[in-house]
Order: C-alpha cells, then structure tokens, then sequence
C-alpha cells in the first residue's frame, strides 16, 4: 500500500511526483480528507469507550436503584452511539484502503520528464544492426515458410493472437528458455518453479488490482487468477513475512507462461506473434536492504543485457520518462533489439526497481539483525524491503530478434551459436 504516512508529510511532493507522471492529483486532496476523518472519528470512539468504562466504574458503586438505573440508560446510549461511529470507521477505512491501492508508485529524482513513450530517453545502444544483403523478411512470412509457426492453426485452437509453434520453432522456443535460466543461474539466481494461478491478494500485493482487473484473466469459480508474469508469484513468495536482513539480497528466477487480455493494445502491432493473449517469459526477480535498491537496478539491467550481448543482437537500453513508466516502478530501463524484418526496435525486457510499493501492499519486511527479535521481543524494528524485477528475456520478441537477425536469403535460419548446444543443430532449414 501507497505510503499514507508520505502523504501526510509531504502532500505537495506526491502532488507534483503525481502530475509528472500525468495522473490525477485530486485524489491526494481525496486521502486526506478521508485520513482526517477517520482519525477524528476514532478519537471520537476512543473518548467514548473511555466515557462508558468510567461510567460502568460508577455503576457498580451505586446503591441507589434510581440512580444506577438512569445511568445504565446513558451507557446503552453510549453504546449505540458507539456502534454507528465505528460502522462509520470501518466505512472511512475502506474507502481510505480503496483511495491508497489507486496510488501510483512515485517516481525517482533522476527519472526524466516526459509527458509519454515519445519521450522516453535512449541511453545507450550496443552492436550495429546487422547488415543483410538481401531485402529481410519478417517473421510472419519467414515463421510459415520454414513450416515453424502455424497462424491457422493457432486461431483454429483458441481464436485471434493465439499461433502454434512446430517442429524446429518448438524447439528453438524451448531451448531459448532453457538457456536464459542457465545465464541467470551462472548470474547468482535461485530459479524456482512456481504455480501459473495465484490468488487474488497475491495478484493486489504486486500492485495488479485493481488497476489491471480488465486486462487480467480469472478463474471465477476458484477465485483464481492466471499469472500476467512470474513477477506476481514471486512477490507474494514472501508475503506476510519477515526476512533476515543478513541474507538478502535475495535473487530469484523463474520461468511461466504469461495470460494477458491485451486490453490496451486493441488493434495495435498484432500481426505475427509480437502481441499475443499467452507468451513465455524468464523473470528476474530481486528482494533487497533499502540502500541497495539502486544498485540492484544497475545490476538487474546488467544481466538482462547479458542475453541481448551473447545472442549477438543490436539492441538499445531507454530509461522510461514520467510520463510512461509503469504503475507500481519508481525507475524503469526498457531493452529493445532491433528486428530488422519489421524494420524496428522490440521490447525484450523491461527492469524495475519497484522501491518499497509491493513490500507495502504484501507485508514483507526485514529485520536488520534478527537476534534483536529474540533480545527485545517481537517488538524489534522491521523495515519494509525493496523489490525488483526484470524480463530475463520476454518472448515471443526475443524470437522474432533471433528469426529476422540470423535468416539467410534462402529462407533458412542459422541457430546462434550460444543456442546451438540447446537445439542440437546449427541452420533451422
């Protein structure tokens, strides 16, 4: 959950961190007035409980009948007064819970402005985009000649945005993933396999709902919900716990299928298999000390460059401006290769440091020296971690790199050579 405590403090630096990002400040206006009320209404309640214990003091020392009677009436008066103030409280605090889960993240001082993606700034670009003798061919025309990707079929199966991959494309997709968990094992993560549905709190605690309900799918009958990426799972992993401080960082990678409605993107870039409602994704995926976290980032953006470095493709690094970065990141670098069959660069990963938001909204903290929990109590100090994440890489667009990089003007595809040991073949033919 958004910090309500930053709020308070600092109302005009969230309402100018809000305007960069182009998003509504009424609602800091909206928090609190809510915040207010809801603290004036318990110290309303608070006096009140005080009033009826001492008045239920005076009752037992009452002899006359009358008397004890008459004050018996005002604490029942008491207690219905009490009843509806707290129904008023508990309404107060949902809607103060409701107003702080559709709080952005705020994004970092060195994160630059800009009103949109156009406005996103490149950092740096690494390797020319290879030359090609002949006139490339794009992946949708490239795909089904070589008889890898089945469009018909894929439709046939499960409608629009849906493709099946076959024979050397199957494989080359499978051997694609198995290696970049091997690069990231060699990295220093812990890969874990973990389940493709989760559970609505898991899905709020990474910052998802309620903001991306539409573009979500759910199980309704089991309440529910296919994973967006293993960045959902991988938050809630640690919810409602409390880590050692000595032990982090912690850094995780996992493998899933990724469900997404694609909502916001109706009618845009949906030829061939860039956007689709299901696609494949290695997540990287980092729990650190506060201190940390910036560095972390520069480290997590390293090792998802690695890939685009070993797989011998141009790509760009851009760092996301206020106004496009995403809703629970406060700092986000993009990595794009560049696909030279549609002639432009593709979105590979997306590295986030994600600060405290998700820890917040799922309850995870450390303790810095957890033997002080065992000298003062469960009272020691927790601290809220840092998290972040980063596509290590996403396909099926590092897919689309590797086809339109390495095709030869006879329609075949050399295998990169880091691949080569994972496919057992060097051209796909």
């Amino acid at each position: 959950m958004f910090d309500l405590k930053l709020i308070r403090e600092q109302p005009d630096r969230v309402r100018e961190m809000l305007r960069s990002r182009g998003d509504d400040t009424a609602r800091v206006d909206a928090i609190l007035v809510a915040d207010e009320t809801r603290r004036k209404s318990l110290a309303d309640l608070e006096a009140l409980r005080n009033q009826r214990n001492t008045m239920s003091k005076e009752i037992g020392k009452m002899k006359d009948d009358a008397e004890r009677e008459a004050k018996k009436a005002q604490v029942r008066e008491i207690n219905a007064r009490s009843d509806g103030l707290e129904k008023a409280v508990n309404e107060i605090e949902t809607r103060l819970r409701d107003l702080l889960a559709v709080m952005p993240n705020l994004p970092d001082a060195d994160v630059p402005f800009g009103k949109d993606d156009s406005e996103n700034v490149v950092i740096k670009t690494v390797g020319e985009p290879r030359a090609l003798d002949f006139t490339p061919v794009p992946h949708w025309d490239l795909g089904p000649a070589l008889g890898i990707i089945d469009f018909e079929r894929g439709i046939k199966l499960a409608g629009s945005r849906f493709y099946v991959l076959s024979g050397a494309g199957a494989r080359l997709q499978r051997a694609v993933i198995q290696w970049m968990l091997d690069t990231h094992l060699a990295q220093g993560y812990r890969e874990m396999y973990l389940p493709f549905l989760v559970k609505e709190q898991i899905i709020f605690g990474a910052g998802q709902l309620p903001k991306f309900r539409d573009n979500l799918y759910r199980d309704v009958e089991r309440d529910a919900w296919m994973v967006p990426t293993a960045e959902i799972p991988l938050t809630g992993l640690h919810a409602d716990e409390i880590l050692d401080g000595k032990k982090l960082p912690l850094n995780y990678v996992a493998y899933t299928p990724c469900f997404r409605k694609e909502q916001m993107s109706a009618g845009k870039d949906v030829r061939g298999i860039k956007r689709g409602f299901q696609f494949d994704k290695v997540e990287m995926y980092k729990y650190c000390l506060p201190e940390n976290s910036e560095a972390e980032l520069e480290s997590l953006r390293e090792n998802a460059e690695e890939i685009c470095r070993l797989l011998d493709i141009a790509y760009r690094v851009k760092i996301l401006c206020t106004g496009d970065i995403g809703f629970a990141a406060r700092k986000t670098y993009d990595l794009e290769m560049w696909a030279p069959g549609q002639n432009e660069w593709l979105e590979v990963s997306s590295c986030s440091n994600v600060g405290d938001f998700q820890a917040r909204r799922s309850n995870i903290r450390f303790r810095r020296d957890p033997s002080t929990a065992l000298r003062a109590g469960a009272g020691a100090k927790t601290e809220f971690v840092h998290t972040l994440n980063g596509s290590g890489l996403a396909l099926p667009r590092t897919m689309i790199a590797i086809m339109e990089n390495y095709q030869q003007q006879d329609g075949s595809i050399i295998v990169p050579e880091v691949l080569r040991p994972y496919m057992k073949m060097d051209v796909i033919r």
